[in-house]
């Protein structure tokens, strides 16, 4: 493994490179969870060589990320990475805008950002989104032109178009206390050939998705999704009231399928199939002029053991609902207790989350979160405490599940019944996911509790868990990338 350089080189902004701690084989515990242009972290440093690394290095455009910035955070441990994806589509032709509905002018502002950990033992890596509606305050600073500008309120995505690449590094570390080490931008032509070039990406959905803003049309099940697709896929914020908050649950969820992609098909190890998926993706992004083909060879050679099932996912904890402030539109504010643990794990090099259930990964993928769904279980087996034991299952993965007084049906049953509400279809197809085998039963009128008539075919409840994790103000919702591919 080549080793990190010992030149005490300084570049503006970032540690000196002798405090990095040296790189070491990886442990396969935990694994990389990457956003789609901090995939070029991965493919940048596949371990094919130096050579070929500097070759594909003179494609990325740099930018001073770190220009005049004072008062950072301290370093920790490992390297964080201020990943951002703007709303560029300059290069687009006028076919493909209209393809991918794609009108309208750029705001110059980011679409996306996501702060990136890479450990020190480069055995796990997690991202978190960060919001782009989320409230925020930009230091005071002087611009370009001499011009004081006061400290005062803004939509983190403004950050960019108020003041760079620069601005938007100073308020990301302000608002989490993490010292950024590097930071990579990318653009929608940018994502959009990176995902042509590694031959599309397979997405799993429980449920159509369909989205007239963006043009997304997805059926049920398995799609294998091209570059305008997958934009589409990544930008949708009209498909459920979640908006934004879902959409970037979907983006944690592409990302990790297209790392379950590149690391699968053979890519990282064949240095021509390697270098044609560079040049696509390194064509249009831009990054701090300290990361060089040195940071990207160590990375490689570190990274080469990473899987899907050992990366994390998150998002910023919020506090309530989103709220409309006066000049600023609708903002969420971060949860002032649950956030900061989140970025603490960061500086202290620690994962997200404990250790998930090996159960849970397994659990089978359903739309609606278990506890929102209220569950009634009567008895049909003719077995005493079937249903208790049913009922006991089903609040063990999630239900609010309990028993009838008596529990017992008029007669047995063969086949255990789900009577539901039509208007509650998504969530009895969500408890039938529980409940292999049942018969689900519209009974119109029937309310929002489901009513199980447990019948003699009964053996056993499967787990559950939702597609999307279900983010409740002020939790963490954290998962892993083999629950984000799909099975």
């Amino acid at each position: 493994m080549t080793a990190p350089s010992s030149s005490t080189r300084t570049v503006p902004g970032r540690r000196p490179r002798r405090e990095r701690r040296r790189l070491r084989p990886p442990v396969r515990r935990w694994g990389l969870r990457i956003s789609a242009a901090a995939t070029v972290l991965l493919l940048s440093a596949s371990g094919v060589g130096h050579a070929m690394v500097t070759g594909v290095e003179t494609g990325i455009g740099r930018v001073d990320a770190f220009k005049g910035m004072s008062n950072r955070p301290g370093g920790g441990d490992g390297l964080n990475f201020l990943v951002v994806g703007t709303d560029d589509r300059d290069k687009l032709t006028d076919a493909e805008k209209r393809r991918f509905h794609l009108g309208g002018d750029s705001c110059h502002c980011t679409d996306t950002l996501m702060l990136v950990h890479l450990s020190a033992d480069r055995s796990r890596a997690g991202v978190v989104s960060l919001p782009r509606d989320s409230y925020a305050e930009v230091p005071a600073r002087r611009d370009a032109g001499g011009r004081w500008h006061p400290r005062h309120a803004i939509k983190l995505n403004a950050a960019f178009a108020e003041g760079g690449p620069s601005l938007t590094v100073q308020t990301v570390e302000q608002m989490t206390g993490v010292h950024i080490d590097h930071y990579l931008e990318i653009d929608f032509t940018t994502f959009m050939r990176t995902v042509d070039a590694v031959g599309g990406v397979e997405i799993c959905t429980v449920r159509p998705l369909k989205d007239s803003y963006s043009g997304l049309d997805l059926p049920a099940g398995r799609s294998l999704l091209n570059g305008g697709q997958a934009l589409q896929y990544v930008r949708s914020r009209h498909l459920d009231a979640s908006a934004d908050l879902g959409r970037m649950q979907r983006q944690q969820r592409f990302l990790a399928a297209l790392l379950h992609r590149i690391t699968s098909s053979g890519v990282l190890m064949n240095p021509v199939r390697f270098k044609q998926v560079a040049d696509a993706m390194l064509r249009s992004v831009r990054a701090d002029a300290g990361f060089g083909a040195g940071d990207m060879t160590d990375l490689g050679q570190a990274m080469r053991g990473f899987r899907t099932e050992s990366s994390e996912y998150a998002s910023v904890p919020l506090r309530g609902e989103a709220e409309t402030l006066p000049g600023l539109g609708s903002t969420v504010r971060w949860d002032p207790v649950e956030a900061p643990k989140l970025f603490r794990a960061i500086r202290e090099d620690r994962p997200f989350a404990p250790a998930a259930d090996p159960a849970k990964a397994k659990a089978a993928t359903v739309d609606v979160p278990p506890h929102r769904i209220q569950v009634q279980v009567d008895d049909g087996s003719g077995r005493r405490g079937t249903a208790a034991a049913a009922a006991r299952a089903l609040r063990a993965t999630g239900f609010a599940a309990t028993g009838a007084p008596g529990g017992a049906a008029r007669a047995p049953v063969a086949r255990t019944v789900i009577a539901y509400d039509p208007h509650w279809d998504r969530s009895a197809r969500s408890l039938a996911a529980a409940l292999p085998g049942a018969e689900l039963r519209p009974t119109a009128g029937q309310g929002a509790v489901m009513r199980v008539t447990v019948g003699r075919d009964h053996r056993a409840v499967r787990p559950v868990r939702a597609e999307e994790p279900d983010r409740a103000p002020g939790t963490l919702a954290a998962i892993t990338g083999d629950q984000a591919v799909c099975p």
